[in-house]
């Protein structure tokens, strides 16, 4: 049963809401993961430009090595709500694997409160740091010298989407102890 049929099924209510919220979460989480992943393509670049401009101009550019540990933060960041939203993370199979959708779900419920916990817990320290980075104007001690605004900004959004997309799981789960799909 797809989410629309949920919505016909329920005649939109509380499950309509919840369908739809899983919808756009998880085109979201999409998006940023693809996203996060053309990334590479970035670091790889900053990284062959850094290469050549030292080794065969001589000539070196200090930002690139450090540009590409800011995309790389940003990778792993924007990576989270996509690992989420397929199921893609670690976890012990020795008996998982074994479980039911039902019994998974009922694993997966227990669970992710401790996740959700964790994120909040980030959440509330990235958002303190993001305030103090643009109290102080925070840069880097490097010779470029960046911001570090942008990169903590990202940060906190990602946590932010990584916790829309823990609540979307939760709803699955419950749908899956329902006999329903979301």
């Amino acid at each position: 049963m797809t989410s629309e049929d949920v919505v016909k099924r329920k005649g939109g209510g509380v499950w309509g809401v919840i369908a739809r919220y899983v919808r756009v979460t998880d085109a979201i989480s999409d998006y940023v993961g693809y996203l996060a992943a053309s990334l590479v393509f970035f670091m790889g670049a900053a990284l062959i430009f850094d290469a050549i401009t030292r080794n065969l101009i001589k000539m070196p550019v200090h930002w690139a090595v450090e540009l590409t540990q800011f995309l790389l933060a940003a990778y792993y960041f924007m990576g989270g709500p996509f690992t989420l939203r397929n199921g893609e993370h670690v976890r012990m199979d020795l008996w998982y694997a074994t479980l039911s959708e039902r019994g998974k779900a009922k694993i997966d419920l227990a669970t992710i409160g401790c996740l959700i916990f964790y994120l909040g817990v980030m959440l509330a320290g990235s958002i303190s740091s993001l305030q103090y980075a643009i109290a102080t104007n925070e840069k880097r001690f490097s010779i470029w010298n960046p911001s570090v605004i942008p990169i903590k900004a990202l940060l906190t959004v990602c946590l932010v989407l990584m916790l829309m997309q823990s609540f979307s799981l939760v709803f699955k789960h419950i749908a899956t102890l329902r006999g329903e799909k979301l």
